[in-house]
């Protein structure tokens, strides 16, 4: 979908007020082990508990990193759905097979939708069923590939760059082969889940989109640095910046629910 600006879909169309963005660094050629065990035990196990496994994906310019992402309906929700989980039989039958892939996985964001229309829409989409074999040109970004990037605000600005972004920024990055799919800010609220941590003390801003390959998404860039409304846009915005943004190139798996 475009992401409607102007009119919010009904509540009950977009998923998970709560966000989740993860990234594992795995050790050194364990990146295809972990998705074959993922997408063939890990997500109807969790989303039986209450969460949503929006996506989970392989990033291209790292090749030992594994980054998806996973919803929820609350705070309270979250809370319960990975006790049950991570409590639960599916996780103690395999969490030393996945724990074997890993160096590490903290490193995870809590978010919530930049404005009430931010969220995902999932409505329509169906997830392929379990299969053992990996489509080949996703791999390698040849199909549909997925953008998130991360902007790091300074403390309290974001809710203005959300605003912004909404009406000047996202407007523009509407064009064939392109479909900005969601945006998140930090979610504020105590980690409900202590034994698995979060990045405390983030301010992040981020955009999800959805570009038909990565030739579409160099097209794209190279579009909107040339268009003289992005550089005004930006030549404000770098101001609510605190480090430099970080642009994740992902590959959705065959069974990711965005992306493909």
């Amino acid at each position: 979908m475009n992401l409607p600006l102007n009119a919010a879909p009904p509540a009950e169309v977009l998923a998970s007020p709560v966000v989740e963005l993860r990234q594992y660094t795995l050790n050194p050629g364990q990146r295809e082990t972990l998705i074959a065990l993922f997408d063939r035990e890990f997500i109807e196990s969790q989303e039986a508990t209450g969460m949503t496994i929006i996506g989970q994906f392989r990033d291209l310019d790292r090749p030992d990193m594994f980054v998806w992402l996973r919803g929820f309906d609350g705070m309270d929700v979250r809370k319960e759905a990975l006790a049950a989980f991570y409590d639960g039989p599916i996780w103690a039958a395999h969490r030393d097979a996945a724990n074997a892939t890993m160096i590490d996985s903290d490193d995870v964001l809590l978010l919530k939708p930049a404005w009430p229309s931010a969220g995902f829409d999932l409505s329509g989409l169906q997830r392929p069923v379990s299969t053992e074999q990996e489509n080949s040109s996703n791999e390698n970004g040849l199909g549909g590939i997925v953008v998130i990037q991360i902007h790091h605000l300074r403390s309290g600005a974001e809710t203005e760059f959300a605003s912004r972004f909404a009406t000047e920024a996202a407007p523009m990055m509407k064009a064939p082969g392109v479909r900005l799919l969601a945006a998140f800010v930090t979610e504020h609220a105590e980690n409900s889940f202590a034994r698995l941590p979060v990045r405390a003390g983030e301010n992040v801003f981020l955009s999800i989109a959805r570009f038909d390959g990565t030739e579409a998404h160099a097209s794209q860039e190279a579009a909107l640095a040339a268009a003289p409304a992005w550089q005004a846009f930006w030549q404000t915005a770098h101001l609510d910046l605190a480090k430099p943004t970080e642009t994740l190139r992902l590959s959705p798996t065959s069974r990711s629910l965005v992306g493909r």
